[in-house]
């Protein structure tokens, strides 16, 4: 059969033959083909994708074209992410996806995570922006290695704040509202207000994702969060250490309390390699992030190794995941595709549930 023989109909069955690994469904009976067209010697397909450059939807494209390419035509692809339906009126409409990063207690290097992690989604070529919801030690200016104050425009007879760009990504912190060595003592209901004038006063644009750096713990800050914003899911950071595990396991609680979907477990500081003698230790344990995944059943993430060189690049304003080859930049950046097709994963199931609810 010829391209000009070719009907939308017998493309869009030719679709079936791509399989999404993780629906084990065909992307036709699940949904993803929102639009499909033929004009002239181009196909002209429409995807419900939900998570841009996550490395799954990436190979679901490739195999698109593939079939299309087969049929002698060419193929124009567009992915059309579709917001959740609570996220249409949000205070966040810009923005596709929201992902919390948590941890139940301080120590565990939650903040270098949820840096290296938008950095890292950045590098893969997404629109990223990373929130400091942590009022009380707002790190992520130090880490990006920037302190200038924000500009304020005036849109609309308000003033909005620009948030500042670095490493290919903008960013908004406390921290940048407040003198270096000022502290931090405020009441619950003072940091939640302060973080709610935040989300509606920060012009963030159009982003494929938003990184929220909460504070540790379970206190009124997280709800505060999970109560005002869409969160898509919540990436969970423990150490492989015992009590770190337990405050992990009452932080996945409460987000299962409100109905956030959890996108897995990461295990920081799993191991060091001596550079002198070559040997690995655990320090402070191992596989507890693994066990809490399957105790939680909910998906392990990965480990990230107890390297100096994140300390330095978090202390000097160098995200490890960007421009470095060693292990533990490389540990990031699986981190950063993991996350990501956990999003595509969670979009995905949603489409399908909405394409058989609407058949």
């Amino acid at each position: 059969m010829s391209s000009n023989e070719i009907s939308e109909a017998d493309l869009r069955d030719r679709l079936r033959a791509v399989a999404d690994p993780a629906l084990e469904l065909d992307i036709v009976a699940a949904g993803l083909v929102r639009d499909l067209s033929i004009e002239g010697g181009t196909a002209h397909v429409e995807l419900a994708l939900g998570a841009p450059y996550a490395p799954d939807e990436s190979d679901i494209a490739d195999r698109i074209r593939e079939v299309v390419d087969e049929t002698g035509l060419d193929a124009e692809l567009s992915a059309s992410v579709p917001l959740f339906e609570e996220a249409e009126a949000s205070v966040l409409p810009g923005v596709r996806n929201v992902i919390a990063v948590a941890s139940g207690k301080g120590g565990v290097g939650k903040s270098t995570v949820a840096v290296n992690l938008a950095a890292g989604l950045a590098d893969r070529g997404a629109d990223v922006g990373l929130f400091d919801a942590d009022v009380y030690g707002p790190n992520v200016p130090r880490m990006l290695g920037v302190d200038d104050d924000p500009e304020v425009t005036t849109v609309d007879g308000k003033d909005r704040i620009e948030p500042p760009t670095a490493h290919g990504l903008e960013f908004m912190s406390v921290g940048l509202m407040i003198e270096d060595d000022d502290p931090v003592v405020w009441r619950g209901p003072v940091a939640q207000n302060t973080l709610s004038d935040l989300f509606t006063d920060v012009s963030w644009g159009h982003l494929d994702y938003l990184i929220i750096d909460l504070p540790p713990g379970t206190g009124d800050v997280q709800l505060t969060v999970l109560q005002q914003l869409p969160i898509t899911g919540t990436v969970v950071v423990t150490t492989p250490q015992s009590v770190a595990v337990d405050d992990t396991r009452r932080g996945v609680e409460m987000f299962a309390e409100y109905q956030t979907n959890v996108l897995g477990v990461v295990e920081n500081m799993s191991g060091f390699v001596c550079p002198d003698c070559g040997g690995e230790h655990d320090i402070f344990g191992d596989e507890g992030g693994q066990l809490l995944a399957d105790a939680v059943d909910v998906p392990f993430l990965g480990s990230l190794p107890l390297d100096p060189s994140i300390r330095a690049g978090a202390d000097g304003g160098e995200p490890i995941v960007q421009g470095d080859t060693g292990e533990a930049a490389g540990a990031f950046q699986d981190l950063a595709a993991n996350v990501a097709n956990k999003v595509g994963v969670l979009r995905r199931h949603h489409r399908q549930q909405t394409a058989a609810d609407s058949d």
